[in-house]
Protein backbone atom coordinates (compact mmCIF):
# COMPACT_ATOMS: atom_id res chain seq x y z
CA UNK A 1 0.00 0.00 0.00
CA UNK A 2 1.62 3.25 -0.98
CA UNK A 3 1.89 5.55 1.90
CA UNK A 4 0.02 8.95 2.14
CA UNK A 5 2.77 11.14 1.55
CA UNK A 6 3.36 8.94 -1.44
CA UNK A 7 0.27 9.67 -3.07
CA UNK A 8 -0.19 13.95 -2.15
CA UNK A 9 3.01 13.73 -3.98
CA UNK A 10 1.77 11.79 -6.64
CA UNK A 11 -1.62 14.45 -6.63
CA UNK A 12 1.14 17.33 -7.07
CA UNK A 13 2.76 15.93 -9.55
CA UNK A 14 -0.40 15.64 -11.30
CA UNK A 15 -1.33 19.00 -10.71
CA UNK A 16 2.22 20.24 -11.76
CA UNK A 17 2.11 18.75 -14.92
CA UNK A 18 -1.44 20.50 -15.75
CA UNK A 19 -0.44 23.48 -14.64
CA UNK A 20 2.51 23.58 -16.81
CA UNK A 21 -0.25 23.08 -19.47
CA UNK A 22 -2.95 25.09 -20.70
CA UNK A 23 -3.94 26.79 -17.57
CA UNK A 24 -4.35 30.24 -18.48
CA UNK A 25 -7.42 32.06 -18.62
CA UNK A 26 -8.75 35.89 -18.98
CA UNK A 27 -12.11 37.99 -18.97
CA UNK A 28 -10.89 39.75 -21.51
CA UNK A 29 -11.36 37.23 -23.62
CA UNK A 30 -14.67 37.82 -25.49
CA UNK A 31 -15.80 34.85 -27.84
CA UNK A 32 -18.06 36.11 -30.89
CA UNK A 33 -19.52 33.60 -32.76
CA UNK A 34 -18.88 29.66 -33.27
CA UNK A 35 -18.59 27.97 -36.40
CA UNK A 36 -18.51 24.43 -35.68
CA UNK A 37 -16.11 21.74 -37.32
CA UNK A 38 -15.11 25.20 -39.94
CA UNK A 39 -11.88 26.24 -39.77
CA UNK A 40 -12.06 30.16 -40.00
CA UNK A 41 -8.46 32.02 -40.72
CA UNK A 42 -9.25 35.68 -42.19
CA UNK A 43 -10.83 38.59 -40.75
CA UNK A 44 -12.26 42.20 -41.81
CA UNK A 45 -14.19 44.44 -39.80
CA UNK A 46 -15.76 47.41 -41.66
CA UNK A 47 -15.96 51.07 -40.61
CA UNK A 48 -19.60 50.08 -39.14
CA UNK A 49 -18.38 47.18 -37.75
CA UNK A 50 -19.75 44.66 -40.17
CA UNK A 51 -17.58 41.58 -39.57
CA UNK A 52 -16.47 39.12 -42.34
CA UNK A 53 -14.56 35.82 -41.78
CA UNK A 54 -13.14 33.66 -44.57
CA UNK A 55 -12.54 30.00 -44.11
CA UNK A 56 -9.83 28.16 -46.83
CA UNK A 57 -10.67 24.79 -48.23
CA UNK A 58 -7.86 22.43 -47.76
CA UNK A 59 -9.42 19.25 -46.85
CA UNK A 60 -11.16 19.27 -43.91
CA UNK A 61 -15.21 20.61 -43.79
CA UNK A 62 -16.22 22.89 -45.60
CA UNK A 63 -19.54 24.65 -46.43
CA UNK A 64 -18.68 28.42 -47.53
CA UNK A 65 -15.11 30.37 -48.39
CA UNK A 66 -16.58 33.91 -47.13
CA UNK A 67 -19.42 34.74 -44.67
CA UNK A 68 -20.67 38.18 -43.41
CA UNK A 69 -21.71 37.51 -39.59
CA UNK A 70 -25.12 38.88 -39.23
CA UNK A 71 -26.72 38.43 -35.80
CA UNK A 72 -24.84 35.71 -35.42
CA UNK A 73 -25.59 34.06 -38.34
CA UNK A 74 -23.22 33.11 -41.33
CA UNK A 75 -24.42 34.64 -44.31
CA UNK A 76 -22.49 33.32 -47.55
CA UNK A 77 -20.40 36.87 -49.20
CA UNK A 78 -20.66 38.68 -51.98
CA UNK A 79 -23.57 36.00 -52.79
CA UNK A 80 -24.20 32.59 -52.62
CA UNK A 81 -23.03 32.10 -56.59
CA UNK A 82 -19.56 33.16 -55.34
CA UNK A 83 -19.61 30.15 -52.70
CA UNK A 84 -20.23 26.98 -54.77
CA UNK A 85 -18.02 25.03 -56.51
CA UNK A 86 -17.35 25.65 -59.89
CA UNK A 87 -15.23 27.61 -62.63
CA UNK A 88 -12.48 29.33 -59.76
CA UNK A 89 -12.66 31.82 -62.56
CA UNK A 90 -16.15 33.53 -60.51
CA UNK A 91 -15.56 31.21 -57.78
CA UNK A 92 -13.79 30.68 -54.50
CA UNK A 93 -10.42 28.46 -54.51
CA UNK A 94 -9.74 28.60 -51.10
CA UNK A 95 -9.94 32.31 -49.53
CA UNK A 96 -7.01 32.72 -47.15
CA UNK A 97 -6.77 36.93 -46.13
CA UNK A 98 -9.46 39.29 -45.70
CA UNK A 99 -8.67 43.50 -45.14
CA UNK A 100 -10.59 46.04 -45.08
CA UNK A 101 -8.89 49.69 -46.54
CA UNK A 102 -9.41 52.59 -45.48
CA UNK A 103 -12.07 53.25 -48.18
CA UNK A 104 -14.30 50.52 -46.75
CA UNK A 105 -13.19 48.20 -50.08
CA UNK A 106 -13.14 44.75 -48.76
CA UNK A 107 -10.11 42.83 -50.23
CA UNK A 108 -10.51 39.16 -50.52
CA UNK A 109 -6.75 36.81 -50.66
CA UNK A 110 -8.36 33.63 -52.97
CA UNK A 111 -5.42 31.34 -52.72
CA UNK A 112 -4.78 27.67 -53.45
CA UNK A 113 -0.85 27.32 -53.66
CA UNK A 114 0.44 24.08 -55.61
CA UNK A 115 1.96 21.34 -53.63
CA UNK A 116 5.14 23.44 -54.39
CA UNK A 117 3.92 26.44 -52.91
CA UNK A 118 2.24 25.72 -49.88
CA UNK A 119 3.89 26.00 -46.05
CA UNK A 120 1.63 22.39 -45.97
CA UNK A 121 3.17 20.47 -49.41
CA UNK A 122 5.67 19.43 -50.52
CA UNK A 123 8.39 21.10 -52.42
CA UNK A 124 9.51 17.91 -54.12
CA UNK A 125 6.16 17.75 -55.91
CA UNK A 126 5.50 18.08 -59.62
CA UNK A 127 5.72 21.94 -60.18
CA UNK A 128 2.05 23.02 -61.59
CA UNK A 129 0.56 26.52 -60.97
CA UNK A 130 -1.60 27.36 -57.85
CA UNK A 131 -5.05 29.35 -58.19
CA UNK A 132 -4.69 33.03 -57.11
CA UNK A 133 -6.89 35.69 -57.67
CA UNK A 134 -7.84 39.13 -55.23
CA UNK A 135 -10.91 40.20 -55.22
CA UNK A 136 -12.14 44.09 -54.58
CA UNK A 137 -15.33 44.29 -53.36
CA UNK A 138 -17.63 47.80 -52.58
CA UNK A 139 -19.44 47.43 -49.14
CA UNK A 140 -21.63 49.92 -50.32
CA UNK A 141 -23.17 47.65 -53.12
CA UNK A 142 -21.99 44.74 -51.74
CA UNK A 143 -20.62 43.57 -55.25
CA UNK A 144 -16.88 42.53 -56.85
CA UNK A 145 -15.57 45.86 -58.35
CA UNK A 146 -12.46 44.14 -59.84
CA UNK A 147 -10.69 40.86 -59.92
CA UNK A 148 -6.85 40.95 -60.05
CA UNK A 149 -4.81 37.49 -61.23
CA UNK A 150 -1.34 38.44 -60.37
CA UNK A 151 0.44 38.83 -63.24
CA UNK A 152 4.19 37.99 -63.62
CA UNK A 153 3.57 35.51 -60.30
CA UNK A 154 5.26 32.25 -60.32
CA UNK A 155 2.01 30.59 -59.63
CA UNK A 156 4.05 27.44 -59.65
CA UNK A 157 5.80 28.12 -56.48
CA UNK A 158 4.00 31.31 -54.88
CA UNK A 159 2.09 30.36 -51.56
CA UNK A 160 0.49 33.65 -51.26
CA UNK A 161 -0.83 34.18 -47.59
CA UNK A 162 -1.75 37.68 -46.41
CA UNK A 163 -2.19 41.09 -47.78
CA UNK A 164 -2.73 44.65 -47.24
CA UNK A 165 -3.65 47.38 -49.16
CA UNK A 166 -1.97 50.95 -49.68
CA UNK A 167 -4.59 53.24 -51.89
CA UNK A 168 -2.05 56.04 -50.91
CA UNK A 169 0.26 54.54 -53.49
CA UNK A 170 -2.11 52.16 -55.20
CA UNK A 171 -0.35 48.89 -54.02
CA UNK A 172 -0.98 46.16 -52.37
CA UNK A 173 1.46 44.45 -50.47
CA UNK A 174 1.74 40.40 -49.66
CA UNK A 175 3.23 37.98 -47.99
CA UNK A 176 4.74 34.94 -49.83
CA UNK A 177 5.89 32.03 -47.92
CA UNK A 178 6.21 29.73 -50.87
CA UNK A 179 8.68 32.31 -52.75
CA UNK A 180 10.30 33.81 -49.39
CA UNK A 181 9.63 37.25 -50.83
CA UNK A 182 7.07 39.93 -50.27
CA UNK A 183 4.98 40.18 -53.10
CA UNK A 184 4.02 43.63 -54.71
CA UNK A 185 1.01 44.31 -56.40
CA UNK A 186 0.32 47.56 -58.55
CA UNK A 187 -3.52 48.05 -58.29
CA UNK A 188 -3.74 50.15 -61.57
CA UNK A 189 -1.66 47.66 -64.28
CA UNK A 190 -2.14 44.37 -61.94
CA UNK A 191 1.06 43.55 -62.73
CA UNK A 192 3.60 42.00 -59.65
CA UNK A 193 7.10 41.84 -58.76
CA UNK A 194 8.62 40.54 -55.43
CA UNK A 195 10.87 41.76 -53.22
CA UNK A 196 13.62 40.92 -50.53
CA UNK A 197 13.09 37.42 -52.52
CA UNK A 198 15.17 34.90 -50.18
CA UNK A 199 16.77 37.34 -48.25
CA UNK A 200 17.93 36.95 -44.35
CA UNK A 201 14.40 38.05 -43.03
CA UNK A 202 12.02 36.65 -44.89
CA UNK A 203 13.34 33.00 -44.84
CA UNK A 204 12.73 30.68 -41.34
CA UNK A 205 15.26 29.90 -39.14
CA UNK A 206 15.46 25.93 -39.43
CA UNK A 207 16.61 25.58 -36.02
CA UNK A 208 13.03 26.98 -35.00
CA UNK A 209 10.51 23.74 -34.02
CA UNK A 210 7.12 24.48 -33.11
CA UNK A 211 6.37 22.39 -30.04
CA UNK A 212 3.36 22.07 -27.69
CA UNK A 213 2.90 20.06 -24.96
CA UNK A 214 6.10 18.78 -24.81
CA UNK A 215 5.11 17.30 -28.77
CA UNK A 216 7.15 18.34 -32.19
CA UNK A 217 5.11 19.75 -34.84
CA UNK A 218 5.92 17.69 -37.34
CA UNK A 219 4.49 15.82 -39.94
CA UNK A 220 4.64 11.91 -39.94
CA UNK A 221 8.03 11.59 -42.14
CA UNK A 222 9.01 13.53 -39.53
CA UNK A 223 9.24 16.88 -41.33
CA UNK A 224 8.71 19.77 -38.92
CA UNK A 225 6.31 22.79 -39.47
CA UNK A 226 8.17 25.78 -40.97
CA UNK A 227 7.04 29.17 -42.91
CA UNK A 228 9.06 31.59 -44.39
CA UNK A 229 7.29 35.53 -44.18
CA UNK A 230 3.95 35.13 -43.43
CA UNK A 231 2.58 37.72 -41.11
CA UNK A 232 2.18 41.16 -42.57
CA UNK A 233 1.09 44.61 -40.72
CA UNK A 234 0.69 47.89 -42.68
CA UNK A 235 0.91 51.23 -40.66
CA UNK A 236 -2.15 53.71 -40.55
CA UNK A 237 -0.11 56.26 -42.14
CA UNK A 238 1.07 53.70 -44.71
CA UNK A 239 4.51 54.67 -43.96
CA UNK A 240 5.83 50.97 -42.39
CA UNK A 241 5.17 47.57 -43.43
CA UNK A 242 6.31 45.06 -40.68
CA UNK A 243 6.43 41.31 -41.36
CA UNK A 244 7.92 38.55 -40.29
CA UNK A 245 7.92 34.58 -40.87
CA UNK A 246 6.59 32.43 -38.14
CA UNK A 247 9.81 30.54 -37.55
CA UNK A 248 11.83 33.86 -36.82
CA UNK A 249 12.46 35.14 -33.57
CA UNK A 250 12.69 38.77 -34.88
CA UNK A 251 10.17 41.29 -35.98
CA UNK A 252 10.91 43.45 -39.24
CA UNK A 253 9.77 46.55 -40.90
CA UNK A 254 10.38 48.24 -43.90
CA UNK A 255 9.44 51.69 -45.27
CA UNK A 256 7.05 51.76 -47.96
CA UNK A 257 8.34 54.35 -50.04
CA UNK A 258 11.20 51.84 -51.09
CA UNK A 259 9.24 48.85 -51.72
CA UNK A 260 6.68 51.27 -53.58
CA UNK A 261 10.28 52.11 -56.12
CA UNK A 262 10.67 49.02 -58.35
CA UNK A 263 14.28 50.50 -60.15
CA UNK A 264 15.44 49.52 -56.28
CA UNK A 265 17.24 45.82 -56.08
CA UNK A 266 17.11 43.14 -53.55
CA UNK A 267 19.88 44.10 -52.18
CA UNK A 268 19.36 47.67 -51.60
CA UNK A 269 16.05 46.94 -50.22
CA UNK A 270 17.98 44.62 -47.58
CA UNK A 271 19.71 47.76 -46.37
CA UNK A 272 16.88 49.52 -45.84
CA UNK A 273 15.57 46.57 -43.63
CA UNK A 274 14.15 47.50 -39.52
CA UNK A 275 15.19 45.20 -37.26
CA UNK A 276 12.23 45.69 -34.28
CA UNK A 277 13.81 43.19 -32.02
CA UNK A 278 12.53 39.76 -30.49
CA UNK A 279 9.14 38.99 -30.39
CA UNK A 280 9.31 35.47 -30.38
CA UNK A 281 7.17 32.86 -32.99
CA UNK A 282 4.01 34.58 -34.32
CA UNK A 283 1.48 34.55 -36.42
CA UNK A 284 -0.89 37.29 -37.80
CA UNK A 285 0.19 40.77 -37.33
CA UNK A 286 -2.41 44.03 -37.49
CA UNK A 287 -1.51 48.19 -36.41
CA UNK A 288 -3.47 50.40 -34.94
CA UNK A 289 -4.12 54.23 -34.94
CA UNK A 290 -2.03 54.52 -32.27
CA UNK A 291 0.65 52.69 -33.74
CA UNK A 292 0.83 49.43 -31.84
CA UNK A 293 1.54 46.60 -33.53
CA UNK A 294 -0.28 42.94 -32.56
CA UNK A 295 1.30 39.93 -32.74
CA UNK A 296 -0.48 36.30 -32.18
CA UNK A 297 1.74 33.52 -30.86
CA UNK A 298 0.13 29.99 -30.56
CA UNK A 299 2.87 29.24 -28.17
CA UNK A 300 1.91 30.30 -24.88
CA UNK A 301 -1.45 31.11 -25.90
CA UNK A 302 -1.40 35.33 -26.51
CA UNK A 303 -1.55 38.17 -27.87
CA UNK A 304 0.94 40.81 -27.84
CA UNK A 305 1.63 43.85 -28.82
CA UNK A 306 4.69 46.05 -29.46
CA UNK A 307 3.80 49.84 -28.63
CA UNK A 308 5.65 52.53 -30.25
CA UNK A 309 8.27 52.81 -27.63
CA UNK A 310 9.52 49.97 -28.86
CA UNK A 311 8.15 47.72 -25.73
CA UNK A 312 6.46 44.18 -26.06
CA UNK A 313 3.24 44.09 -24.07
CA UNK A 314 1.03 40.82 -23.65
CA UNK A 315 -2.50 42.07 -24.28
CA UNK A 316 -4.61 38.20 -23.11
CA UNK A 317 -3.43 35.29 -22.69
CA UNK A 318 -6.34 32.30 -22.91
CA UNK A 319 -5.61 28.61 -22.79
CA UNK A 320 -8.48 28.94 -25.11
CA UNK A 321 -6.23 30.99 -27.78
CA UNK A 322 -5.36 27.93 -29.95
CA UNK A 323 -3.29 29.13 -33.29
CA UNK A 324 -4.58 32.50 -33.00
CA UNK A 325 -4.32 34.14 -36.19
CA UNK A 326 -5.66 36.72 -38.34
CA UNK A 327 -6.97 40.09 -37.45
CA UNK A 328 -9.71 42.62 -38.02
CA UNK A 329 -9.75 46.08 -35.75
CA UNK A 330 -13.63 47.37 -35.25
CA UNK A 331 -14.05 50.99 -34.66
CA UNK A 332 -15.68 49.60 -31.75
CA UNK A 333 -12.25 49.41 -30.12
CA UNK A 334 -12.31 46.02 -30.35
CA UNK A 335 -9.17 43.37 -31.96
CA UNK A 336 -11.37 40.59 -33.18
CA UNK A 337 -9.25 37.23 -34.48
CA UNK A 338 -9.80 34.15 -35.56
CA UNK A 339 -8.03 30.69 -34.09
CA UNK A 340 -6.72 28.41 -36.75
CA UNK A 341 -5.71 25.56 -34.41
CA UNK A 342 -3.29 24.27 -36.79
CA UNK A 343 -1.05 22.39 -34.67
CA UNK A 344 -4.26 20.28 -33.92
CA UNK A 345 -4.55 19.01 -37.37
CA UNK A 346 -4.07 15.37 -38.22
CA UNK A 347 -1.22 16.17 -40.40
CA UNK A 348 1.02 16.80 -37.10
CA UNK A 349 -0.95 14.51 -34.90
CA UNK A 350 0.02 11.36 -36.98
CA UNK A 351 -3.11 11.45 -38.61
CA UNK A 352 -5.69 12.31 -36.18
CA UNK A 353 -7.64 14.81 -35.77
CA UNK A 354 -7.36 16.94 -32.32
CA UNK A 355 -9.12 19.72 -33.02
CA UNK A 356 -11.48 21.47 -29.98
CA UNK A 357 -14.75 22.27 -31.11
CA UNK A 358 -16.51 24.35 -32.23
CA UNK A 359 -13.85 26.77 -33.88
CA UNK A 360 -14.44 29.93 -32.62
CA UNK A 361 -14.20 34.26 -33.10
CA UNK A 362 -12.83 36.35 -30.35
CA UNK A 363 -12.52 40.13 -29.22
CA UNK A 364 -10.63 41.43 -27.25
CA UNK A 365 -10.15 45.52 -25.88
CA UNK A 366 -8.02 47.67 -27.44
CA UNK A 367 -5.43 48.88 -25.06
Amino acid sequence: MKSITTILLFIVGLQSHSLAQNTYHSDKLVPVVTFGEYRAIGVGVSSDNRLFVSFPRRGGAYKYGLVEVVNGELKPYPDETWNRDGDETNHFASVQDLFVDVNDFLWVLDSKPSPGGSIFGDSREKAQEGDFKLLKINLKTNRVDRVYTFEGLDKTRSGLNDIRVDPEKGLAYLSDPGLAALVVLDLNTGKTRTALEKSSFTLADPDIILSYNGTEMKDQSGKPFSSNVNGIALTKDFKYLYFKPINKNNLYRIETKYLADASLTDETLETKVEDMGEVGVTHGLEADRKGNIFLTTSLDYSIKYLSPDGKLHTLVQDSRLLWPDSFGIGTDGYLYFSCAQLQNEPQWNNGANKSRLPFTLYKVKLP
